[in-house]
């Protein structure tokens, strides 16, 4: 791989090989840098071929920092995710990882509020809650965005939600 890649992804890729060669976590340094020492909810996103092959989240931080975090999610990812096989440690030279870091939800009251190039979206009714992240590629409309949440959550069209927005800093 002759990639360069953000601190954070680095991350991801240091618990992924550690977890899929030795099984263990890898270890930080003392003093992290900056944008992986505070806290905030993480998505870790894992495609090959550029299609999605695996996907694991936190809305709100679990973790004592953005950098424990990635190292969660990313295992999460690649062991976790329902939607796919676990990954093998021979695809790994075929995956591609991002890394989002999300600002904490904010409350909104209408959809004119939202935007998927700037937003992305959470919805909750009850105890069902879905997500989307911002900026995805064939999410174009804030009708197509809440449309997948909904689905996501297992919100039928027209039940009542509350609705929140939220921004990421992406690391590829």
């Amino acid at each position: 791989m002759n990639k360069t890649h953000s601190t954070a992804v680095e991350l991801a890729w240091a618990a992924l090989r550690s977890h899929l060669h030795v099984a263990e976590m890898p270890e930080l340094p003392e003093r992290l840098p900056e944008e992986l020492a505070g806290r905030a909810g993480v998505f870790v996103s894992l495609k090959k071929q550029g299609r999605l092959r695996g996907c694991i989240g936190t809305f709100e931080p679990t973790q004592t920092d953005v950098a424990h975090e990635i190292i969660r999610n990313a295992v999460m990812a690649a062991t976790q995710d329902p939607r796919f096989p676990k990954v093998e440690e021979a695809e790994l030279p075929e995956l591609e990882i991002s890394v989002d870091v999300l600002t904490p939800p904010e409350e909104i009251a209408a959809e004119n509020q939202l935007d998927p190039a700037r937003y992305g979206l959470i919805l909750k009714s009850g105890w069902r809650k879905g997500l989307l992240l911002p900026q995805l590629e064939g999410v174009n409309t804030v009708e197509e965005q809440i449309a997948i949440v909904r689905q996501k959550a297992g919100i039928v069209p027209g039940e009542a939600v509350t609705m929140y927005r939220f921004t990421v800093v992406r690391y590829t």
